[in-house]
Order: C-alpha cells, then structure tokens, then sequence
C-alpha cells in the first residue's frame, strides 16, 4: 500500500525516527483540504504511547478536512547540521502516514493536553494553568502511524 523508499541507503531505523518524534519540536500535518487541494499546516505535537497528539480548535479548515477524511501525513525534519568548510545542509526528516481522529474521551483528553504542555511549558504550573483556561476550549486529536519513514539528506 505504501512505497519503498527509493533512496534507501538514506534511510533513517525505526529507533532514529522514533527520536526525532519525542525530540523536534513541530511539523507540518497535511490533509485533503477543501476542492481537494492539499492543506498544510504547521502543528505542535507531542508523540506517546506509538501515536501523535496535537490540539485545534473546535472548528476550522483543518478539522473540517479530519472529519471529511481521516488519512493525514505529518512531516518533521531536524534543524539540521553543516560540516566544517561545507555549504549544504545535511537534515533528517520523518513522514507519518496514518487516521487522525478526534478524543472523546474527557479524562484522555487532559491527558494528552497535559503531555503536549509538558513538552512545551517551562514548568508543571504553568501547564495546569493552561489546562484550567483553555481545555474546554480545545480539541484533541490522535494520529495512529500506518507508515512512518524517516530520511537522512545531505543537500549538495
């Protein structure tokens, strides 16, 4: 169902992607947007127990698009690193293929806000602050990998 990577002997293991996902900090997740163009968008996330967790708000292009289709892709890629005396840039990137949905459930719903802030507020204070003002506010989705590869690039 999904293609090899043709450059394989750029490709990142499993353990490699998985890092990437608990360590970079967004990506952009793509969906089929309205008329059928593709949609982009920059998202936070946070990766745990094997799937992704991002927030949105309760209405919008983006969760139009979910609720239309749920087959979405996510793609990070790492800030990257020159050699000494080098131009090009060498980066490694992951693409998550997979069904998004939205939780239900109230009690896993704060939980996963919980471990999306921990990953970006400074302290667990600030976190339930947060959680008190905004989760009610707030949709929680949940990618489930049906494919992830991972690419090492060095672009000259």
């Amino acid at each position: 169902m999904f293609r090899e990577m043709r450059r394989f002997k750029q490709q990142l293991s499993e353990e490699e992607c998985a890092e990437l996902l608990r360590t970079v900090p967004r990506g952009v997740l793509s969906v089929c947007g309205d008329d059928g163009y593709p949609y982009g968008v920059p998202m936070d996330f946070v990766c745990a127990d094997g799937k992704l967790y991002f927030h949105c708000a309760k209405e919008g292009h983006k969760l139009d698009a979910i609720l239309r289709n749920d087959k979405v892709s996510f793609c990070i890629m790492d800030e990257g690193y020159r050699d000494a005396g080098d131009w090009a840039l060498r980066i490694r990137s992951v693409i998550v293929f997979g069904r998004m949905r939205v939780l239900e459930d109230a009690e896993e719903r704060i939980t996963r806000l919980r471990q999306l802030g921990q990953k970006y507020y400074p302290d667990a204070e600030s976190v339930e602050s947060e959680i008190e003002r905004d989760a009610a506010r707030a949709v929680v989705l949940e990618l489930t990998p049906e494919h992830i590869t991972g690419k090492r690039v060095h672009e000259k």
